[in-house]
């Protein structure tokens, strides 16, 4: 896969990045979104850039390295549950759950998942902790928008379909004010264009 690369200043090192595929109208996920349907549907056309899961070729690929070297993740409860934590296991990373209610009987076979009942903030201080000098992966809407709404995200990697879904769930349906970013890098290929963007305080 060949790209087209744009970039401004140095992509920063010990962020919490959120890293998510969206229509060009805004959504995350199709209609029907649900457990026995994650991600809704017509999920899928949001990560065909992505192939088989496997390591993409080009561009693609170095965003691939990008992810896997993240050091934890900090994940809604909802994006969790739809997946069961991954089998509890994604790629080896600590994950991160920010909820106020206890976990679900699986959880306790997974020792890598911890539910952070004090806040997105202790959340969000743990995964960096356990991320070391690595980035945290970042992963829901939900949990985007309180990053965001709490001055906890630093980065936004988005990979941006040219589709048009009209409905589903969108990626920053409520925020609580303007949010100013800087695009920091352009990725653009014929599945997608890849903008990293920092989060301006």
């Amino acid at each position: 896969m060949s790209g087209k690369r744009i970039e401004t200043t140095e992509v920063e090192v010990s962020a919490s990045v959120l890293y998510m595929s969206m229509s060009l109208d805004g959504y995350i996920a199709g209609p029907d979104d649900q457990p026995g349907n994650p991600g809704g549907d017509g999920f899928g056309r949001l990560h065909e850039w992505y192939g088989d899961f496997s390591r993409p070729s080009g561009s693609a690929g170095e965003l691939h390295d990008e992810l896997e070297a993240t050091g934890a993740v900090l994940a809604g409860r909802r994006t969790v549950e739809q997946v069961d934590h991954w089998g509890g296991d994604n790629g080896g990373r600590p994950i991160f759950v920010p909820s106020h209610r206890p976990p679900g009987p699986s959880v306790a076979n997974y020792p890598l998942v911890t539910y952070v009942a004090d806040g997105i903030a202790s959340a969000m201080k743990q995964a960096k902790a356990a991320a070391g000098d690595r980035n945290v992966c970042v992963l829901g809407a939900y949990t985007a928008q309180r990053a965001l709404e709490a001055g906890l995200l630093d980065e936004l990697q988005i990979h941006q379909i040219p589709v048009l879904f009209g409905a589903g769930r969108r990626l920053f349906e409520v925020l609580p004010s303007r949010v100013e970013l800087e695009i920091v890098r352009v990725i653009d290929t014929p599945q997608a264009t890849h903008i990293r963007y920092r989060v301006q305080r």
